[in-house]
């Protein structure tokens, strides 16, 4: 499939100059001391196809939260319109506003998940200090199975634990790779020096 036929392709050169332009906008009426104008349709449009298509990407895909974060990415760009640096040389001369939403975009879906993150911290917290009364449901007559519901606890519990298990072998997992790429690199500089 070309680039252009994709669902969330966007124009840089077309999108750089409508933000350019709406940029030079706010610009004089801030000068004018005139209400603000409204973001174009297109550049909408777009932060939204920018948002969607980072989304896609395999670090963000499989998160149930995922709409959150594209949502969160649109009103972030949103709001960093205006501080659009329209005279910021890039490599080729030309405006590069995809590039500078996309980067606003990947930092709103971090922030997106650590927030997630602790949400989910937080319930299992509760759940770890929650006695069996507060997972027992009564019947009518105010009798209740116990087994089944110490039996629901301990198995909660015991997911908490290997969902925690899971995440230090992730964080001891990336951090020795930091370390050996960090050796890699400085073994190949020291190959170059020496």
């Amino acid at each position: 499939m070309k680039p252009k036929q994709k669902p969330h392709y966007v124009n840089n050169k077309q999108f750089s100059l409508a933000v350019v332009d709406y940029v030079k906008l706010v610009r004089e009426a801030e000068e004018k001391n005139e209400k603000l104008p409204i973001v174009p349709d297109y550049i909408a449009e777009c932060f939204l196809k920018i948002a969607e298509g980072l989304s896609h990407k395999s670090n963000f895909i499989r998160y149930t939260y995922r709409e959150e974060m594209v949502m969160d990415a649109v009103e972030n760009c949103l709001k960093a319109v205006t501080n659009y640096n329209i005279e910021t040389a890039t490599r080729t001369g030309n405006p590069n506003a995809f590039a500078y939403f996309t980067q606003i975009c990947y930092y709103a879906f971090l922030r997106r998940l650590a927030k997630e993150k602790r949400q989910q911290d937080i319930k299992f917290r509760f759940i770890e200090k929650a006695g069996i009364d507060d997972f027992i449901q009564y019947d009518e007559g105010g009798m209740v199975d116990q087994s089944v519901s110490r039996a629901f606890v301990d198995q909660l519990k015991d997911r908490i634990d290997k969902v925690r298990d899971h995440d230090t072998q992730i964080k001891e997992f990336a951090t020795k790779e930091k370390k050996k790429q960090k050796t890699k690199k400085r073994s190949g500089v020291e190959l170059f020096m020496g």
